[in-house]
């Protein structure tokens, strides 16, 4: 009994928002109870998606793809401030096609061995915060970067080229603004450190790229879903079990959750009425207002339900992603990941997060309503 309540505990801690998501579709469903149009609830398609690129990231990760990949471009620089802007920039891109979540999980462990090896250990909590940020905007631009846009994309069945065209104005201000803090921060410092060198199985890396670009076809509403969910986990039992054993099951709960809580709220007459309101006086504003407190993936899709004004809520729940520690998943993810190294220095980190975080909030909420204002 004593080793349960140790797992549910050492589980809470590392799913927080798993489990505020768990209790929030409980409460609601006693006010709402099980009924048929709980079925109606779920996007089976974004879960699908979800799992299925979760699965085949795993299988590279498991084999080393991304660090080998990573480690190829860190090496070409040799001075601190490129190598945390290459690091940063890594992430950046990651985050546009494994997912925000698993860009971090995958590229954190390089930015502590790569400032550790070299002893530029006071850069580590900069470096980690501004990961942080170039994983929760760099995935802003594709509808498989975060799982909010993933959601909405499915939702609204919005088209790739205005997907792109909505997130490259608030993409482009990341970039450079990501840009400004690493040459402000990071100084032109000589870097040097030993590499350790690791080589891909040529034959696996092939089957899990081929099966990468198969789960992106599916994203991309190439291929029907429900091929995917055969394929996929049919080929990695066989090649790597425990890539499938490894996906971010919790995440997916946190979706399951979520689509219970958000779809009993929009049955609620009081609830559906006040957001309808607010969501009618400014989406953009309110969905940023609302990842500040109940995280951006379940601010898409609670507040989805209320308005069909896709584009402003699509730039709010991503540029809301910064922020609070609680505005984004990753942000939990980034947070677990310092405090696990350098457990000492949680204020610290704390205060650098959060003076970066509202800074790039202020500038980016700040820059897409004068866009709009522009566009009239």
């Amino acid at each position: 009994m004593e080793t349960v309540l140790i797992n549910i505990k050492n589980f809470a801690k590392k799913n927080f928002v798993t489990v505020i998501a768990f209790f929030a579709a409980v409460i609601t469903s006693a006010v709402i109870p099980p009924d048929p149009q709980y079925v109606g609830y779920f996007d089976f398609k974004t879960l699908t998606c979800l799992f299925c690129v979760l699965a085949v990231v795993c299988a590279l990760k498991n084999i080393n793809f991304f660090y080998v990949l990573a480690e190829k471009i860190v090496e070409y620089f040799k001075n601190a401030r490129l190598c945390i802007l290459a690091l940063v920039y890594i992430t950046f891109i990651g985050s546009m096609l494994i997912a925000n979540d698993m860009a971090l999980l995958t590229f954190l462990p390089l930015g502590y061995f790569v400032l550790s090896a070299s002893r530029k250990r006071k850069y580590m909590a900069f470096t980690f915060v501004m990961q942080n940020i170039a994983a929760n905007l760099g995935g802003m631009l594709t509808p498989f970067g975060n799982p909010q846009n993933l959601y909405l994309y499915t939702k609204f069945n919005i088209p790739v080229g205005e997907f792109l065209l909505i997130m490259a104005p608030p993409f482009c201000l990341s970039v450079t603004l990501i840009t400004v803090c690493c040459f402000a921060v990071v100084k032109n410092e000589p870097m040097r450190f030993e590499e350790e060198k690791l080589s891909l199985p040529p034959k696996r890396t092939a089957l899990y790229l081929a099966l990468f670009i198969l789960a992106i076809a599916i994203v991309f509403r190439g291929i029907p879903y429900q091929a995917g969910l055969i394929i996929i986990p049919a080929v990695l039992i066989f090649a790597d079990r425990k890539a499938l054993v490894s996906v971010d099951y919790p995440l997916l709960l946190t979706f399951v959750f979520f689509f219970i809580f958000a779809g009993n709220m929009a049955r609620i007459d009081a609830v559906r009425d006040f957001f309808s309101m607010l969501l009618k006086r400014d989406t953009l504003i309110y969905s940023v207002l609302s990842c500040q407190f109940i995280s951006n993936v379940p601010s898409a899709i609670l507040l989805s339900q209320f308005t069909e004004n896709y584009r402003e809520l699509l730039v709010g729940v991503n540029i809301g992603g910064v922020g609070t520690l609680i505005s984004s998943l990753a942000s939990l993810i980034t947070f677990r990941e310092y405090t696990k190294h350098h457990p000492h220095a949680v204020w610290y980190y704390l205060k650098v997060f959060t003076a970066f975080n509202f800074g790039f909030l202020i500038v980016l909420t700040a820059f897409m309503c004068a866009v709009r204002a522009i566009g009239g």
